[in-house]
């Protein structure tokens, strides 16, 4: 099942309550595009292969390529974050439970950057999700456990194949260029990692923005009255508003968790920071080819760690390493429990 971008319109004319969640579920991609996506970008600016601006800008496009060629190949993502929770049951309710999840991911998104942790906005959405459900289902039985673990277990698989890959992919590019002048690879290196860093900016939109079409699709729906949709198809114009939407918001800020992954984590060289970014989008497309929901900033993070340990473990900033693993743990049972509360209270209200 699909829906056209008139009958979209005319049903957010309406009704009000769509107009809501769409201005959220928008809101939300923003701040995705906005707080997660300068990790696809951050070590290029690390090395000084691309200043900011340029950087910024470059991650803005590829985004928005990634979210709309990658869903028009895949779409195994976005179906799996749809069907991950229960909504069904009185669609008004339902529609509220979903206004107060996007709302709790919305408020912990915007922390997190205000610190400038770069915390997993794929954490993020699931646990809001997740706890607005078992609000609505009063249980456990509004989480589909079959597609949650699936995703959970992506997650952490973002974590391992991150490390592991970056450590790999270094000590090959390493081993490549042993017995060549340093200073004469720079120039191959800083043309390359501007590659690299398009590539997972690219990836990072076909990731983060197929979860967040799924959302979309869920409040579209459910608006209709359609509590019991199994499959669907991601509609072209969907695709172009989220690319266009986490461009955006990609193009607005970033740079805080630049300085925080790119600059205080590890000190690389462009060999290295290339050697991270290839080793993460590879991961990343994968891990989108077979439709597995992982964390783009698990995934990039790592990789930059895995980098970082190939030379020697104390070259890594554990300090920061911990402050970030710390937010993502706590992402689970805090935005859930956010979103378990917001649906309760805006269930009572409304």
């Amino acid at each position: 099942m699909t829906i056209s971008l008139l009958d979209f319109l005319n049903q957010l004319q309406n009704n009000p309550t769509l107009l809501i969640i769409v201005i959220l579920t928008l809101g939300v991609i923003l701040v995705n595009g906005w707080t997660d996506a300068p990790n696809a970008i951050a070590t290029c600016v690390s090395t000084r292969s691309m200043t900011p601006k340029k950087a910024i800008i470059m991650a803005a496009v590829f985004n928005f390529l990634g979210v709309f060629i990658m869903t028009m190949i895949n779409s195994t993502v976005a179906q799996t974050i749809y069907k991950m929770v229960d909504f069904r049951g009185d669609s008004k309710q339902s529609l509220v439970a979903l206004c107060a999840a996007l709302f709790a991911i919305v408020l912990w998104a915007t922390a997190a950057w205000v610190f400038g942790i770069p915390t997993s906005e794929s954490h993020a959405l699931i646990a809001g999700l997740s706890g607005a459900a078992i609000a609505l289902q009063k249980g456990f039985s509004g989480i589909n456990g079959q597609e949650w673990i699936k995703v959970i277990y992506g997650l952490f698989l973002s974590t391992i194949l991150g490390f592991f890959a970056g450590f790999i992919v270094v000590r090959i590019t390493e081993f490549i260029c042993k017995g060549i002048d340093r200073r004469k690879t720079l120039p191959f290196f800083q043309k390359a990692q501007v590659l690299s860093a398009a590539a997972m900016g690219f990836m990072h939109g076909a990731q983060d923005g197929q979860k967040f079409m799924g959302v979309f699709m869920l409040g579209i729906f459910l608006a209709m009255g359609q509590t019991d949709v199994t499959t669907f198809t991601v509609p072209v114009w969907l695709m172009v508003l989220c690319s266009v939407v986490m461009a955006l918001g990609t193009s607005i800020g970033g740079y805080r968790i630049i300085k925080t992954v790119g600059m205080g984590m590890v000190k690389l060289e462009k060999y290295q920071g290339f050697s991270a970014d290839s080793a993460a989008a590879i991961c990343l497309l994968i891990s989108s080819v077979f439709g597995i929901p992982v964390s783009t900033t698990h995934t990039k993070t790592t990789a930059i760690m895995g980098v970082g340990a190939s030379k020697r473990i104390s070259s890594v900033n554990w300090s920061i390493v911990k402050e970030m693993v710390l937010a993502w743990i706590l992402t689970f049972p805090g935005c859930g429990a956010v979103g378990y509360l917001m649906a309760y209270i805006f269930m009572k209200i409304f």
